[in-house]
């Protein structure tokens, strides 16, 4: 999944002349950012989605100490290309949509360098907070054809499905039908608060 983030961070920075990343707080461009996950299925095979929306902030600094990234993701913008599937996610066998509408992440801690960046942090799923660990990339940056700022960073993590009380998990012969870990990418560009965005 790693060699897909840098692939897609590259084709959407590199058509603009890289520039020296700008430190400041940076909003999350949902139309250019991806959340994907991917969880064992019938034990030998897998199920890819993604969530169609997200928003959130990035403050960004060598300083590492005054990094701070906040995600938000609607969890009805679930996405597995299957409609039957998706409504069954957002019933109160997996997300319970209805009753906690948002998935939220809050970072603790970053260490390493903006290149090889560990950031920690509170993710919390149905009211349920457990810390995770993030590891991300800062992909590139550029100014856009209408004077923004932008920067490109990739981040991947693992959760477990029991630790967020879902409750589904019906068992067949060789093993539970829906895998426990599920693997999480973000593929994001963002953009220099600089007040409103210029078009």
């Amino acid at each position: 999944m790693k060699s897909l983030a840098i692939l897609m961070s590259f084709f959407s920075i590199s058509a603009f002349a890289q520039t020296v990343l700008v430190d400041g707080k940076y909003n999350i461009d949902p139309a250019h950012t991806r959340v994907g996950f991917e969880v064992g299925h019938f034990v030998f095979s897998k199920v890819q989605g993604r969530f169609n929306e997200v928003s959130g902030t990035f403050d960004v600094s060598r300083d590492l100490k005054k990094c701070n990234l906040n995600v938000t993701i609607p969890v009805s913008s679930i996405d597995t290309a299957v409609a039957q599937r998706d409504t069954h996610l957002k019933s109160a066998d997996f997300f319970d949509a209805a009753k906690f509408p948002q998935m939220i992440f809050k970072s603790k801690k970053c260490s390493g360098t903006l290149e090889d960046l560990k950031i920690v942090g509170d993710l919390t799923i149905k009211g349920v907070t457990r810390e995770v660990s993030m590891d991300a990339e800062y992909q590139g940056s550029a100014k856009d054809p209408w004077g923004n700022q932008r920067a490109a960073f990739t981040a991947d993590f693992e959760v477990k499905r029991s630790d967020f009380k879902f409750k589904f998990n019906e068992m067949m012969e060789l093993g539970p039908q829906v895998g426990d870990k599920i693997e999480v990418e973000l593929i994001s560009e963002m953009t220099l608060d600089q007040g409103k965005p210029k078009k």
